[in-house]
């Protein structure tokens, strides 16, 4: 195995281990390990090439959630179909943008997620709400900004699709986060679709990438299950984590 193989596959299994660990998050870091341990000298092919990834890692764990009833079919279809056009949007805007600029954005980004994963509290459920015009409307602006915010960044976005359901919709957060992974996986796609066709994804790399998220996933879940009662004490240290890596990129980028 060659050494760019070795770091892609370790890369790989790191996010995956955190997604397994932790439950969402871990994606985050898809993009900074792509550019400064595997060493993928364009922005935007890391942004694309870790879009790829992301999605299929959402596919695979929407699976799980759906065969276990977790899913609300009619909000993850619609909510997803409104994202995309939002992630379509985000994405040809990123495409658009100065690499080194964009990649400066991501790491304002990750102060903003490492924030969120300091507080651990997950907000109650309002019950079921009507579908009344509010609430479609409520639900349209919140698929429209969460598929643009992951398409501009190539990031699952799966911090503001959760709370945005559960404000919308008022369903419970165990059904907010099994609809979500549709969406992920569909602004991921989308993003990553649009990343290719201006040459953007390396398809070899993401393989290699997604080949080592399904082991380090795998390993996550066995521990989760162990270091449950420590779960708030591993989201400060991904907190901690995130915060590290988001002040690299930051002195990395900054003034350009």
């Amino acid at each position: 195995m060659s050494t760019s193989m070795l770091a892609a596959v370790g890369s790989g299994g790191i996010v995956g281990f955190m997604l397994g660990l932790l439950g969402g998050g871990g994606s985050i870091l898809a993009t900074p390990l792509l550019l400064y341990v595997v060493g993928v000298s364009q922005p935007h092919i890391a942004i694309g090439t870790g879009a790829l990834a992301v999605s299929v890692n959402a596919f695979a764990n929407f699976a799980s959630h759906a065969i276990k009833g977790h899913v609300w079919w009619r909000c993850a279809v619609v909510f997803s179909a409104l994202g995309v056009l939002g992630a379509l949007g985000g994405s040809s805007l990123g495409k658009a943008m100065n690499g080194d600029r964009l990649i400066f954005l991501f790491g304002i980004l990750m102060m903003v997620v490492g924030v969120v994963m300091l507080k651990p509290g997950k907000p109650a459920s309002a019950g079921s709400r009507p579908v009344d015009l509010r609430m479609c409307a409520i639900t349209a602006g919140v698929a429209l900004t969460a598929g643009a915010v992951s398409g501009f960044f190539g990031i699952g976005g799966g911090f503001l699709i959760v709370p945005g359901l559960m404000l919308a919709t008022g369903m419970p957060m165990i059904n907010a986060i099994g609809t979500s992974l549709l969406a992920v996986g569909a602004f991921g796609m989308a993003t990553a679709l649009n990343y290719a066709s201006s040459g953007f994804v390396d398809l070899r790399l993401a393989a290699e990438f997604i080949g080592g998220g399904i082991v380090g996933g795998v390993i996550g879940m066995l521990l989760a299950t162990r270091l449950s009662s420590y779960k708030n004490i591993l989201n400060r240290l991904f907190a901690a984590l995130i915060f590290a890596v988001a002040g690299y990129i930051l002195y990395r980028n900054w003034g350009l």
